[in-house]
């Protein structure tokens, strides 16, 4: 008998026959989860408290943070102290001296400070929009995860409820041939079928071991997820709302023209008041002079200076709107086919539950026979195997969906 199929999100529809009681009835839809189980919500914020994206974005709204305090400040720059002496100790030594102290303020030019302000701004909301996509982005992991482990546990539960229906074959089989009603080459049989059975069961659970430790390492918890197919009434009237990804890359769009208008204002040095205190001693013998004056320094703004700055910032500008621009098409079209997806899912699920239905009654059927001795050992694991086979796609179509519906939220920008 071939072992069932990976990814199955839910233990094997069609129950189990332990030793002589068959019982091919329907299993629940839903994934088995331990009752310490956790929403994805839950495991969502875990996973985020410990994500690397959640420093990120901490660090780029402490940067944004700072950028608008140095944007606000009364000066373009930090002021500056100036010390100047002069003496001729080292040449005629006739006891002249100057002194200097000044204080220089660089300042804002015209519309220059609400420029950065603005920028500033933008950077800050850029921060909040990049945070919001990042916890998107995890949201996506937590949810993949999720349903990887889902799947891992039905796939284990689903073996090892196949194992135990072959021991109970096999047991049947055996006291038949000691009852010399079946031939040893039978019981042959339903032993390898057996132990094939256990193999599988072994690797399945080798998965689900990797599957928790994914887990556990993603979220920091032991709890399994409660993870539960969506109703299919409704599943694609969900709401929508502007993509976190789609207000990033317009927040990107919006920080470029900023920066670009704040380069475009400052299109030289700032230009640098100072106050300064003299005094000038003549000689020795000879009365000081002091005074105090005021200065201005304005540099002036040159194609080598600017020309490289505003070549940048349009750059920049340019890329933030072509990357808004395709991938608001890109988005488009992923949403496209997430509503497709889900809506195809839940048709095939109806067949695929009918078709299993059908199959798990001919094998109890064919079970019922065997034990009148009507039917071959061989027809009966081929009936059960069907059938195995048949709620094993159940279960991966009851799986698609659960997918299916969760890729739709996260196409459609949708946190746990």
């Amino acid at each position: 008998m071939k072992p069932v199929p990976w990814f199955v999100s839910c233990a094997f529809a069609g129950s189990v026959l332990i030793g002589a009681a068959p019982a091919f009835a329907q299993a629940p839809a839903s994934s088995s989860v331990s009752p310490a189980g956790v929403t994805i919500g839950h495991a969502f914020e875990a996973a985020w408290q410990r994500a690397v994206q959640a420093r990120e974005s901490n660090a780029q709204a402490q940067r944004a943070r700072a950028e608008q305090t140095a944007a606000s400040s009364l000066w373009a720059a930090p002021p500056a102290v100036e010390l100047n002496h002069l003496n001729d100790r080292l040449h005629s030594n006739a006891g002249r001296r100057e002194t200097e102290v000044g204080l220089v303020w660089p300042l804002w030019l015209p519309g220059q400070r609400d420029a950065r302000v603005a920028a500033a701004n933008a950077e800050s909301k850029l921060a909040d929009a990049a945070t919001q996509a990042a916890r998107l982005r995890v949201a996506g992991q937590v949810r993949e995860a999720a349903w990887k482990l889902s799947a891992a546990q039905a796939e284990a539960a689903s073996l090892a409820a196949q194992a135990r229906y072959l021991q109970g074959i096999a047991e049947d089989v055996q006291r038949r041939v000691k009852a010399g009603d079946l031939a040893r080459a039978d019981a042959l049989a339903a032993r390898a079928e057996l132990l094939e059975a256990k193999s599988a069961q072994g690797e399945a659970d080798q998965r689900l071991q990797a599957a928790r430790a994914q887990w556990q390492t993603l979220t920091g918890l032991a709890a399994t997820p409660q993870v539960t197919p969506p109703p299919q009434a409704g599943l694609s009237d969900m709401p929508t709302q502007e993509h976190p990804e789609l207000r990033l890359a317009a927040q990107a769009v919006e920080r470029a023209r900023k920066r670009l208008d704040s380069v475009n204002l400052s299109r030289r040095d700032p230009p640098e008041l100072s106050v300064k205190y003299r005094e000038e001693s003549p000689g020795f013998g000879e009365a000081s002079q002091r005074g105090i004056g005021i200065g201005l320094r304005i540099p002036f703004g040159t194609d080598s200076r600017n020309a490289p700055l505003q070549a940048a910032a349009m750059g920049e500008l340019d890329v933030a709107e072509a990357t808004e621009q395709r991938l608001r098409e890109q988005q488009d079209a992923d949403l496209a086919l997430a509503r497709s997806s889900l809506q195809r899912a839940a048709q095939q699920l109806d067949a695929t539950r009918d078709r299993a239905a059908l199959l798990r009654e001919r094998a109890q059927l064919i079970d019922a026979s065997f034990k009148a001795g009507e039917t071959s050992l061989p027809e009966l694991l081929r009936a059960a195997n069907a059938a195995a086979q048949a709620d094993a796609a159940l279960a991966r179509q009851q799986a698609a969906l659960g997918l299916a519906h969760a890729q739709l939220q996260q196409a459609l920008g949708l946190l746990p």
